[in-house]
């Protein structure tokens, strides 16, 4: 057994690169010779071409999926590609960069039938739709450079508006307590930090109906006590209902743990980076060099 230091040490390893260009690399021809079969687990990196992940490929005689990725492909391509119906994605969190490329990629495939929108994701597609939330809740999603995405976002909006829901009510920080509003009272000077009960409540009877539900990302702060119920709301219906569940991403794994559900879903993925790319594009550069070179 040889046990190497952390790969992404070596200058050449995060180069993105084809298998034959990165089998030529130093990592590969040192170490390609000392054994015959390769097994790529690693999921979680699996939408990064990177030299280790790829570039003994090329060289050995049997390049084959694990364990880990199989049952992550089996969850993915039943989430994605053969979803029973309805559909439901759940999206949240504060890593909004990506819900263009999602949004987009699940509608415009036809793969959701529905969109459920939390935290971030759910304040911005709402400024986007036109709602003035406050200055200090405009102010952190242009300093996370989220602004950007308002135009593109107010064109899916309008070409799928009717599958994208938003929350009805909203649970704003005052002071370290929790009071919620709705749409109509806003713009408003406290951080909004949760979904309010009503829109739980509207949340839970589009889940309860669904054949499949797919998580990425909490409703809103689940670290603070306070701000947890929309999240919690969330995985009861989904714990509660029939559907095949898959969850993903650090921050939904970490809700999902914390609040008491990560044993209640169907499949957590590993996956955060990985698990969006498949969702919006079908495939990740690892998986299309196991269809190359895979036997």
């Amino acid at each position: 057994m040889l046990v190497l230091e952390n790969v992404r040490y070596w200058d050449g390893e995060t180069k993105s690169a084809s298998p034959e260009e990165h089998s030529n690399s130093e990592l590969v021809k040192k170490l390609g010779h000392l054994f015959d079969i390769y097994v790529v687990d690693a999921f979680s990196a699996a939408h990064r071409p990177h030299a280790s992940l790829v570039g003994f490929a090329p060289v050995v005689k049997h390049y084959v999926a694990g364990r880990v990725m199989e049952k992550e492909l089996r969850a993915l391509y039943r989430v994605r590609n053969n979803p029973e119906r309805p559909c439901v994605y759940i999206l949240g969190g504060a890593k909004a960069e990506d819900t263009a490329d999602v949004l987009e990629g699940v509608l415009g495939e036809n793969i959701a039938d529905t969109i459920l929108t939390g935290g971030l994701v759910a304040n911005l597609l709402l400024y986007s739709k036109g709602h003035n939330l406050g200055d200090p809740n405009v102010a952190v999603l242009r300093d996370k450079g989220f602004l950007e995405l308002e135009h593109r976002l107010r064109n899916i909006l309008e070409r799928f508006g009717d599958r994208i829901v938003l929350p009805d009510d909203l649970a704003v920080d005052e002071g370290g307590r929790r009071r919620e509003i709705d749409l109509q009272s806003l713009p408003t000077r406290s951080l909004i930090k949760d979904i309010g009960s009503r829109t739980v409540e509207k949340y839970t009877r589009v889940i309860k109906e669904a054949k499949t539900v797919v998580m990425n990302g909490p409703m809103g702060v689940f670290e603070e006590s306070e701000f947890s119920a929309g999240t919690l709301g969330v995985f009861e219906a989904i714990a509660s209902s029939r559907a095949f569940s898959l969850i993903g991403g650090g921050h939904t794994i970490a809700a999902a743990s914390k609040l008491g559900y990560a044993d209640k879903v169907s499949h957590v993925s590993t996956g955060g980076g990985a698990l969006i790319e498949y969702l919006t594009k079908g495939t990740l550069p690892v998986v299309e060099v196991l269809k190359q070179y895979g036997k």
